[in-house]
């Protein structure tokens, strides 16, 4: 009775280890809690290393793209439908980034709701995260036309469900991540204050954008006052409150997020093409007339100081954060912007065409998430 008991003991405690998937329980040892935390930081930076390889290629051509037709997608905004509002050039289209070391799989909108049922994604960021957002939910709509699709929006979450598959895209508009709040003085923009992660913090996957704003001056600055602590000021570094806001994220995602059940993943600088020179072409000032990327693996304008920045933070969080790292590979696609061919007919050469560039960011999401 005894050694039937010892089995049934040890196929008890084999069976416990083997569906811990993460460190989500306490243990009375703390040898083997050391040892299990190491071996999956190891196991986690393999893996970064692994997927960061995605990011490092170059653009090539290649006539099965794009992966769905924009006319036939319903959730374009006028700012990003470039064919709709004239756009002449088709070529922007052709494009399928190709990392070096690897093939990137092709989006899978079926496989992605599959994988993903019953769950949740949210974009939280700037006018770039509504980009990205958009472009996603174009592949998924090419992938499951007669799927029944709803939508909804409540204060600053949109919300769109695949409900055959039970998989709801979100969209929270945040510009900065941390608060503006409204006081007597004015608008304050808070660097130590984040107090919409409540929301955040209960989805599966985590997509998160800024940097668009923190250099917005004159009447498009949606804050009159910066805060830190304390200390109010009219104004400071951007870089460095830029900076100081992303720490103020950082510490959020380590005290607040379990990443055993949410997976958080930070989208890279989106660079913007208003000056020639940064792809050798001095005295242009606009994308207005790019067609193709910049050929090769180099941008000659080099890797922006925000990178930097930004990857500095993320190597400071002790859980698991994916950086989306699509700075360079989009720096190369000075082509890829609507320039004059939205709605407004102004000059954009921020945001993205959809179809275009960020269906590539996309898959190369995809990819993170599916691994």
């Amino acid at each position: 009775m005894m050694e039937s008991g010892t089995k049934r003991s040890s196929c008890v405690l084999l069976a416990i280890f083997m569906t811990i998937s993460c460190l989500c329980f306490a243990t009375s040892s703390k040898s083997i809690l050391q040892t299990f935390t190491t071996n999956k930081n190891l196991k986690w930076k393999k893996w970064q290393k692994k997927v960061s390889n995605m990011y490092q290629g170059s653009w090539v051509q290649d006539m099965s793209y794009p992966l769905y037709n924009s006319s036939a997608c319903p959730f374009i905004r006028k700012e990003f439908d470039c064919l709709k509002y004239g756009r002449p050039d088709h070529l922007y289209l052709q494009y399928r980034w190709q990392p070096n070391a690897c093939d990137l799989p092709r989006f899978d909108g079926k496989h992605f709701l599959k994988k993903l049922k019953g769950k949740k994604i949210m974009f939280v960021g700037d006018s770039v995260s509504l980009n990205h957002f958009e472009s996603l939910l174009c592949l998924l709509h090419a992938a499951v036309p007669d799927s029944i699709i709803t939508e909804e929006t409540n204060n600053s979450v949109r919300t769109v469900t695949f409900q055959d598959y039970g998989v709801s895209v979100k969209l929270f508009n945040s510009h900065y991540l941390v608060d503006i709040e409204q006081e007597k003085i004015g608008r304050v923009l808070k660097l130590d204050s984040l107090k919409d992660g409540n929301t955040w913090k209960d989805m599966d996957v985590l997509v998160f954008n800024t940097w668009l704003w923190w250099y917005r001056r004159g009447p498009k600055q949606p804050w009159d006052y910066v805060q830190e602590g304390e200390t109010i000021l009219e104004d400071m570094d951007r870089m460095v409150a830029f900076r100081k806001g992303l720490i103020t994220w950082a510490k959020w995602v380590d005290s607040d997020v379990d990443t055993c059940k949410t997976k958080i993943i930070f989208q890279g600088i989106s660079p913007s093409h208003y000056n020639g020179v940064e792809w050798g072409k001095p005295g242009v000032t606009n994308c207005g007339k790019e067609t193709e990327p910049v050929s090769g693996s180099t941008y000659p304008g080099g890797s922006p100081l925000a990178l930097q920045v930004l990857e500095d933070v993320l190597n400071s969080i002790k859980k698991p954060v994916h950086l989306l790292n699509i700075t360079t590979l989009s720096q190369l696609r000075k082509d890829g912007h609507p320039s004059s061919y939205n709605g407004f007919r102004g000059m954009d050469c921020t945001h993205w065409c959809v179809a275009g560039v960020l269906d590539a960011w996309n898959e190369l999401l995809y990819t993170a998430i599916i691994s």
